[in-house]
């Protein structure tokens, strides 16, 4: 009735294709790091500065940050930047508070995804201290700050006078990393 030879053909045809999909599922966030690390999409910084302690720019070029903040849909909290923008000289350090308030009645996990525009100046914006670099637990109804210290790049292309830093907050599981 059935054809034992075309039964075991196809379920090694669908065990190598099984195979394959979750090899190639494996590697897409490695190839999608490269992609982004190559082209400068997605807004993803490059550089995280370790020594902070470096000496202060001179330059006359001023450019202007803005901040912005965004909550998943699923996550009971607010979030705002303590300054929509900042002036700063492309060479030199700054701090950004941003203020998050835990609306929920528990305890809630979040963490915080970076993008900054354009494109272009994400290659250039460093962060050397960040809320963004770790969960955030906030206790029921609890407010807190958050500092992000940053640098854009003295060698920031002309014409990009003008970056916008953007987070985003997601429900985390309390084990996650």
């Amino acid at each position: 009735m059935f054809d034992k030879k075309k039964i075991k053909k196809t379920t090694l045809s669908l065990f190598f294709f099984t195979v394959v999909m979750f090899g190639f599922g494996y590697a897409l966030v490695p190839l999608y790091d490269v992609f982004c690390k190559l082209t400068g999409i997605n807004g993803k910084t490059q550089r995280v500065v370790e020594n902070v302690n470096q000496k202060q720019y001179s330059s006359d070029r001023w450019v202007k940050v803005r901040f912005d903040a965004n909550i998943n849909g699923d996550l009971p909290w607010t979030l705002k930047p303590k300054e929509r923008n900042m002036q700063v000289q492309p060479g030199n350090f700054y701090e950004a508070t941003y203020i998050v308030h835990n609306k929920y009645f528990e305890d809630v996990v979040g963490q915080a995804i970076p993008s900054v525009s354009p494109s272009v100046a994400s290659l250039y914006f460093m962060k050397s201290e960040c809320f963004c670099f770790v969960n955030q637990l906030l206790k029921a109804g609890e407010t807190k700050e958050m500092l992000v210290r940053f640098e854009v790049d003295k060698d920031l292309p002309d014409g990009v006078d003008d970056i916008t830093l953007s987070y985003t907050f997601f429900r985390t599981l309390p084990g996650d990393s």
